[in-house]
């Protein structure tokens, strides 16, 4: 009987931890949700943006009592995993991110429930919370980290690429949200091409990559492609 082909041994794989601490950075720290610290500043720095729900499964929120109980809902929960993000430059609260689906038996964790207010968007900060999320996860054990999102959202479709994951098809009718249906994308970054993206990551985090008026020199998009054509 012909010897059918199976995958390759992984090797020195252990169960990764699963997050619980704030992620310091050079422009912004992740700091596990806490609507007593947390919900107001984000309230304000989203009120009148409802567009900034549109792909989220929850959102608008009508007042600011709605919005911290909302907060305090998730906070805490082991899976998603919800931070805030503060802002370095001003101290304040421009987001939230989360880590979700953890599946430490099999090293797999995702990064969704990304919300940035309009202050914070587009900006070094907003993206050193996501490279601080994928570093976590890489040095903490686990060997793939992925990004899903609505395949009608091409901000976040070209968020996931700048970052260095790889798109792998989309799931058709994959949810319900809100009423309507959603196609997922799927996207992944492996292990294996971790430390080429670090190096990516901190050649763009430098200080130096920054003009004075905070514009970057070298795009982000151009250093992970370099990367990934290495690896």
């Amino acid at each position: 009987m012909t010897e059918r082909p199976t995958g390759p041994i992984v090797q020195g794989f252990t169960t990764p931890p699963a997050p619980g601490q704030a992620l310091p950075g050079r422009y912004v720290t992740l700091e596990p949700l806490d609507p007593a610290l947390h919900a107001d500043d984000l309230f304000l720095a989203n009120q009148g943006q409802d567009w900034v729900w549109d792909y989220l499964p929850y959102g608008p929120f009508a007042d600011l009592t709605t919005y911290r109980d909302w907060q305090a809902e998730v906070a805490g929960k082991p899976d998603p995993y919800f931070f805030a993000l503060r802002d370095s430059a001003t101290g304040k609260i421009g987001g939230v991110a989360s880590y979700l689906r953890i599946d430490r038996g099999n090293g797999v964790i995702e990064i969704g429930h990304i919300q940035i207010a309009p202050v914070l968007q587009r900006s070094a900060a907003a993206s050193e919370a996501i490279l601080l999320m994928i570093r976590w996860a890489f040095e903490a054990g686990y060997r793939r980290v992925e990004w899903k999102c609505n395949a009608l959202n091409a901000p976040s479709m070209v968020a996931a690429r700048r970052y260095g994951f790889t798109y792998e098809g989309t799931f058709r009718q994959h949810l319900i949200v809100k009423g309507q249906n959603r196609d997922s994308a799927w996207f992944s970054i492996l292990d294996g091409e971790w430390p080429a993206l670090r190096d990516a990551y901190d050649q763009w985090l430098a200080p130096e990559n920054f003009a004075p008026d905070g514009g970057q020199i070298t795009r982000l998009s151009e250093l992970t492609e370099a990367a990934l054509q290495q690896r």
